[in-house]
């Protein structure tokens, strides 16, 4: 689906992906945003996009941001809290895009494209292709995804709709939110500059990608994979460890703290301690990411400082 002269909806639009997707979106296209602005501000916004501002478990919320008038959907409203160990996480994030889907399907607009996670793999040998079964995750924001994915395909197979599910890596950037490694960690620093702890063990090491080359590498899928049901996995050929950012944030503010660790191989309960994506898939269809994970997380770093 090119993406020039469409009219399209951003659910989640005024969080930390879907902010700087409307900033992508809105040059060429008309766009919408539905949130209730819990994980996201509506400053964040450019001034020719539309808020909607509701809770999209509502259905008369649905109705009113999914018109007939849409050419697509890019769903990104969600419970994101990945630390969460509650089943009603679950149950609210599948609700949700139960809604979306229906409604879409109500008024025949028939594109969507969803942004799942790497943590529907568990703890998977890595790198981590596509078509890796069984998925078993260890969370229940993992499970949650995994569900909603199931949603859509059935909706993508059965009900002629096209839709691009995104598993991504770890995304890092502009915005990012305390309850991300990054912003934690500087906030950490400034609050004691001399002692720096660390959840888990620090050998915890997964891929970073960059809110730049992911929105990138989400419209290059969108525009060009061409199946019904397509999913493609969003990160960077390396990993970064723990340790390893704490020094980048440490270095990038010019600190040289102690590590105080709390031990254990996952900083939670579901935490998976390593991953990372094949994205060999995502480069056959012609993308491929330029930064290394070191590279997106000392690039974050920079920004975050500023704004936290």
């Amino acid at each position: 689906m090119e993406l020039s002269g469409k009219r399209l909806l951003v659910t989640g639009g005024a969080g930390f992906v879907g902010s700087h997707l409307c900033e992508r979106l809105r040059a060429d296209n008309e766009v919408r945003v539905v949130d209730d602005c819990s994980n996201g501000d509506p400053e964040w916004l450019p001034d020719d996009v539309t808020l909607i501002e509701g809770d999209l478990t509502d259905p008369s919320v649905a109705e009113d941001a999914v018109t007939a008038d849409l050419d697509a959907v890019f769903h990104f409203a969600a419970d994101k809290n990945a630390a969460r160990d509650d089943v009603a996480q679950y149950r609210f994030n599948n609700h949700l895009t139960e809604n979306v889907l229906e409604r879409m399907d109500e008024v025949g607009v028939d594109n969507i494209a969803f942004t799942s996670s790497s943590t529907v793999y568990g703890e998977a040998p890595r790198p981590t292709p596509e078509d890796f079964a069984p998925l078993e995750p260890i969370s229940i924001y993992g499970a949650s995804k995994l569900g909603e994915e199931s949603l859509i395909s059935v909706y993508a197979k059965s009900h002629d709709m096209t839709a691009w599910v995104f598993r991504f890596a770890n995304i890092v950037g502009p915005r990012l939110q305390k309850g991300a490694v990054i912003p934690d960690f500087i906030h950490k620093l400034r609050e004691n500059p001399d002692t720096l702890e660390i959840l888990g063990d620090g050998r915890q090491e997964k891929s970073y990608m960059h809110i730049e080359e992911c929105i990138d590498a989400m419209c290059h899928v969108v525009e060009h994979a061409p199946d019904d049901f397509n999913v493609y996995n969003l990160g960077t050929r390396t990993t970064t460890s723990v340790t390893t950012i704490a020094d980048i944030v440490s270095d990038e503010m010019g600190l040289d703290p102690e590590y105080e660790y709390t031990g254990g191989d996952r900083g939670w309960v579901g935490d998976v301690p390593r991953m990372r994506l094949s994205i060999e898939k995502l480069s056959a269809l012609g993308w491929e990411p330029e930064q290394s994970s070191d590279d997106a997380v000392r690039k974050a770093t920079r920004v975050l400082l500023d704004e936290h």
